[in-house]
């Protein structure tokens, strides 16, 4: 008995073997008749053509979540009409010869450049502007128009693009790359968008959503349609996805600051506002300003010089000065002698003839390079640094948290950088790197960012914050999926007195009622702050950096604000502080 169930089983399966070669001859069969008969489809089966039918779809919305700013105003994600191409046979596209004349108008282009992308096609497209790989938008009379024409195989469809084809300084939004998608390559050629910088790539494992939505075409073995299947639609059906990422960013706001620095010919550096109360981003703007739809990798305009640091100059004068406060080699009583001159190291006052008898007050109000050369070298290479840890300077302060949303690191900030006050090999005491170091020049290096922060941590008693620029995540139905909430940033060095951030507040009010920085005071608000101006080299010039940080209105800050423009003339007055002075008046009539 074993031995026939045995004979049995062999049997069957030979049998199922047997079947399933004679589907696969069959299938093969049919295949190669139609592209090769000229008999007409109805001699062949119902069953052989569905085998034969084929889906050619194009995607209209990756499913990717979608970005707002802290009012709900969308940052990207605009619906816009847009023509689609499908594949079909030759008989077809002949049908609305008549009208491809009209339709290439429409389409910006020439008939033979319509016929010929036209018929080369294998998979659906969206039709692109002229010289690029963007969609081109369709206004409502080219809509009407293209629809009464009804030429087959020429669908106007509402498509999702991503971004508008303008150049801007949001470049911490980031921008996508194409990668196939197997998925769903062989039917739609769909190469799916992976975020590349910014946010976009910082939250890329959440971004991705459920699938895109696709619209089908059905077309059999000849690319030609199958009547009454028309356009068919696709989407993942989850009323949960895509997500929605509120920033804190004022997207109002943030365009009028982009446009004031095309207004003031500011071509390189980063404006940064943040909540004076909160510390979240307000606005951040990187010149020069990049098309998040036209990334050209090796020009690096996608790079967000908002957390790239660069050398500091005086404003890093504030950092020393607390240091020298909080080591207490000096006191706001003391008096010193400026001539002009160091008398080493080769240093000098930026001012001819030096300051005379000046205080510590007047010193950092007039940014005296003699008086804070000497207090660094009063100090040591760990006092300077503990100093600068304290307030936020030498690594990144941007908000992140761990193990949050099934991520280990969540850091929306895109490559933050720490900034440097001394490197690794710096001596410990020598004196002309210390000196050097007092006036922000050497390795010191500072972000933007940073610098903005450094103000809020004074406006905070010394408390350092962590800048925020995403505030929440939720559900495509509004419902709350994550709260992303605002936290401190304090070092393992703890934090600057309270007593020397009160007085390193009322120094800054001096530079604007009597230093450096008495530009400002026609401005519509009350303003304090801190100028800057360093000495770097770049591709084989002298060239400066030019800053000026600080807040307003004085009485009640309502902002910090660091402003930075970079390769600027050494000839050149500071028009880091008159920026600074046109971004406050902006604030004021924005808020007000």
């Amino acid at each position: 008995m074993n031995l026939q169930y045995k004979k049995r089983v062999f049997y069957t399966l030979l049998l199922l073997t047997g079947i399933m070669i004679l589907i696969i001859l069959r299938l093969a069969y049919i295949q190669l008749i139609l592209r090769s008969s000229k008999l007409p489809e109805s001699q062949f089966t119902l069953q052989e053509m569905s085998v034969l039918q084929r889906e050619r779809g194009v995607v209209l919305d990756s499913g990717r979540g979608k970005f707002y700013d802290r009012f709900g105003i969308p940052l990207t994600d605009e619906t816009i009409p847009a023509a689609v191409l499908f594949p079909v046979s030759q008989q077809v596209r002949e049908e609305g010869h008549e009208h491809l004349e009209e339709i290439a108008h429409e389409l910006q282009t020439e008939v033979p450049v319509l016929q010929q992308t036209w018929s080369n096609l294998n998979v659906p497209i969206l039709w692109t502007k002229p010289g690029n790989n963007v969609p081109l938008g369709l206004k409502d009379n080219q809509v009407k128009q293209m629809s009464k024409l009804k030429v087959s195989g020429i669908e106007i469809l509402p498509y999702e693009s991503r971004y508008r084809s303008t150049f801007s300084g949001m470049q911490w939004l980031g921008y996508l790359t194409q990668q196939a998608d197997l998925q769903h390559l062989t039917h739609t050629g769909y190469a799916f968008q992976k975020g590349a910088s910014g946010l976009e790539r910082t939250l890329e494992p959440l971004l991705k959503g459920k699938g895109p939505t696709t619209a089908y075409y059905t077309v059999d073995g000849r690319n030609q349609p199958v009547p009454g299947t028309g356009i068919r639609v696709k989407s993942p059906g989850n009323s949960y996805y895509p997500l929605h990422f509120n920033t804190t960013v004022d997207a109002s706001l943030q365009h009028k600051l982009e446009q004031l620095t095309m207004n003031e010919g500011m071509n390189e550096g980063a404006i940064v506002v943040l909540d004076a109360d909160t510390a979240d981003v307000r606005a951040m703007v990187s010149r020069p300003f990049y098309n998040p739809l036209d990334i050209k990798p090796n020009q690096k305009e996608w790079n967000n010089r908002a957390l790239q640091a660069a050398v500091p100059g005086s404003i890093f004068k504030t950092v020393v000065a607390a240091a020298a406060l909080e080591a207490r080699v000096t006191s706001k009583h003391e008096h010193f002698y400026c001539s002009g001159h160091y008398g080493k190291y080769g240093l000098s006052c930026w001012k001819e003839g030096g300051h005379g008898n000046i205080t510590l007050e007047e010193a950092f109000a007039d940014s005296c390079n003699v008086v804070f050369a000497t207090l660094a070298e009063r100090l040591s290479k760990p006092q300077l640094e503990q100093a600068a840890y304290k307030l936020g300077l030498g690594r990144r302060v941007g908000w992140e948290a761990t193990h949050i949303l099934g991520l280990p690191l969540l850091r929306p900030f895109d490559h933050e950088q720490s900034g440097v006050i001394f490197t690794d090999n710096a001596p410990i005491h020598d004196g002309g790197i210390l000196a050097q170091t007092g006036i922000g020049q050497r390795d010191v290096q500072v972000t933007p960012l940073q610098a903005a922060n450094l103000i809020v941590t004074l406006l905070h008693g010394g408390k350092v914050q962590s800048p925020r620029i995403l505030q929440n995540i939720s559900y495509s139905n509004g419902q709350l999926m994550k709260e992303l909430p605002s936290h401190s940033s304090l070092s393992s060095e703890g934090s600057i007195r309270p007593q020397t951030a009160r007085l390193l507040k009322h120094w800054m009010e001096k530079v604007v009622t009597e230093g450096t920085g008495q530009s400002l005071s026609g401005s519509l608000w009350t303003l304090a702050g801190k100028s800057g101006t360093a000495q770097v080299i770049v591709n084989g010039r002298a060239r400066n950096n030019q800053w000026f940080i600080g807040y307003g209105p004085a009485d009640q800050p309502k902002y910090a604000v660091a402003v930075l423009i970079q390769n600027a003339s050494p000839d050149s007055r500071n028009r880091a502080t008159i920026m600074f002075g046109k971004v406050m008046d902006t604030l004021a009539a924005h808020t007000s």
